[in-house]
């Protein structure tokens, strides 16, 4: 049993409105023992979407130090960030986690061209092909120009939101994009996130078995795992599921994060 949720968000991130709290009882309700709140952290996020995916870091990290006083005897918490990528934001982000002790740091796109796929909008300017083959690159242009992060969020986030989901596209649609990004982060020791949230909309982790299998084929073998949960039900959201996915496609152990070391753990 995977034990650990290293991705969820609670009200301080402004797409949920659940307390802390209540995130931490459902996680120990869930039989886990570690779990890393890890709240949205996008610079400069379009003012037209009206979120502001922005929070105090001070006022976090007074949230965690309280839960854990709570909480501590029976699950662990850890200080977490989800960074939305921008290739022109690395001197801002590098100072801004200098400044902090984070123990565990996501990069993920949520933006093409200033755009997020999660809108209508983004998917009438090209063809659906063209469309994911741009937020790939996005990805690729995003970690070259800054990879001071631990684990690559949902690498095939876009294919929740494409306008055919469940999505028909697969990693041989975009082999040598994908392949890119995936000898990046290899030769980087950054992980490679598998976030449970794709089973709700594609029926699947993101990223896809596909991409998980060609990942291990390319001797890649550090991953997160987390449910991306913006709400107490989605805690540990598949986790027996993913687990003998992950086996199947040959990995054995996971990572958590602690000070931005990797804790290795077994799957069972």
């Amino acid at each position: 049993m995977i034990k650990t949720d290293c991705h969820m968000h609670t009200s301080i991130s402004s797409d949920s409105d659940t307390p802390m709290d209540e995130m931490a009882r459902a996680s120990i309700d869930a039989g886990l023992d570690t779990i890393t709140f890890t709240e949205h952290m996008d610079w400069e996020f379009p003012e037209i979407y009206d979120l502001n995916f922005r929070f105090e870091p001070d006022e976090y990290f007074a949230e965690t130090d309280r839960a854990r006083k709570i909480y501590g005897g029976k699950i662990t918490i850890l200080n977490g960030i989800e960074l939305g990528l921008k290739y022109d934001l690395k001197t801002s982000y590098d100072c801004f986690l200098d400044k902090y002790g984070w123990d565990f740091v996501i990069g993920s796109t949520h933006l093409v061209d200033g755009i997020d796929p999660y809108y209508s909008d983004y998917w009438c300017k090209a063809s659906e092909y063209d469309c994911i083959k741009r937020y790939f690159e996005c990805v690729y242009e995003n970690i070259k120009s800054f990879n001071n992060f631990d684990s690559l969020g949902h690498l095939d986030y876009i294919l929740r939101y494409t306008p055919t989901r469940p999505s028909v596209y697969s990693y041989n649609d975009f082999k040598e994009i994908i392949d890119s990004i995936l000898r990046f982060i290899i030769k980087k020791d950054i992980a490679l996130e598998i976030n449970t949230s794709g089973y709700k909309s594609i029926g699947q982790p993101n990223p896809s078995r596909s991409i998980i299998e060609r990942y291990v084929n390319l001797g890649g073998k550090l991953i997160t795992i987390g449910s991306d949960a913006h709400s107490a039900e989605y805690v540990g959201y598949k986790y027996d599921e993913l687990s003998k996915l992950l086996r199947a496609a040959g990995l054995k152990e996971y990572a958590v994060f602690k000070n931005r070391t990797p804790i290795m753990r077994r799957i069972f």
